[in-house]
């Protein structure tokens, strides 16, 4: 498995495959390249780019290094960039969006930036609920409850209760409380669930924001706000999709994006 190594000595695992213009896939909340969507999208992408899946660090066959920084996050990406030549093109899913943002703006190393519905939640009036979910996770963490820091986070992004409850059962459940702690990088990532519109502002790169036509309003406002945040961007709904976004539906948006030949 090939690896590379952040400043502060954290390593991060990568997998490489196709040919062409480098383009680094970014994973959002509990998600990692054996457990998440970038795989099947990186097999439908490899034919036009080079494609990198990475493990963000504490997921996966990457390690972690404490204490944790969003800055330190921005280097892992940097890291893998740098690895893939020190330019590529990035796509993020849900809160690993605030990840490329973040990344965007430190430095010229993202040629084109693509996100796919960042839950900027505070642009749809939840900034309330932010903070509360905020607080609850930091409690959970501390007690060491990763199951039911899990179940928090899967009822703040809207799995049903029932769904969540039959979830706790599977074999897998212990693989998703082994990186729950992440949960709170993610967290710390998303600020106060505002549009960091600073941090946009001096993002250079082409964007592309992309949302579900089937996602809720409020995951379609955050969308759009991002967008509207950004100095070149262009906004995107993708007819039928939710925040679970089918890889052969987003695979030719991105592509298009991304100048495929």
């Amino acid at each position: 498995m090939p690896r590379t190594t952040s400043r502060d000595g954290t390593t991060l695992a990568y997998e490489r495959t196709g040919d062409g213009p480098a383009l680094v896939l970014v994973d959002g909340a509990l998600c990692h390249r054996a457990a998440g969507p970038a795989r099947p999208l990186a097999a439908l992408l490899r034919t036009a780019f080079t494609v990198y899946t990475y493990d963000r660090r504490g997921r996966g066959g990457s390690t972690d290094t404490a204490p944790y920084a969003a800055a330190r996050e921005v280097e892992d990406l940097q890291a893998v960039i740098d690895r893939a030549g020190g330019r590529a093109h990035v796509y993020a899913m849900s809160s690993g969006g605030a990840l490329a943002l973040a990344t965007a703006a430190a430095g010229p190393g993202i040629t084109r930036l693509a996100l796919y519905e960042p839950p900027f939640m505070a642009e749809a009036g939840e900034a309330a609920r932010n903070k509360e979910y905020t607080a609850r996770l930091a409690d959970l963490l501390a007690a060491g409850r990763h199951g039911d820091a899990v179940e928090l986070f899967m009822a703040r992004v809207g799995i049903p209760a029932p769904a969540v409850a039959g979830l706790r059962t599977r074999p897998d459940w212990a693989a998703l409380e082994a990186i729950a702690p992440t949960l709170a990088y993610d967290d710390a990532l998303l600020g106060d669930g505002s549009v960091p519109r600073a941090t946009a502002a001096a993002v250079t790169a082409p964007a592309l924001v992309l949302a579900g036509g089937a996602s809720p309003e409020n995951v379609r406002i955050a969308a759009r706000a991002t967008a509207e945040a950004l100095p070149a961007a262009g906004h995107r709904v993708l007819d039928g999709q939710t925040h679970d976004v089918h890889a052969e539906a987003l695979a030719p948006v991105l592509a298009e994006h991304f100048g495929a030949r």
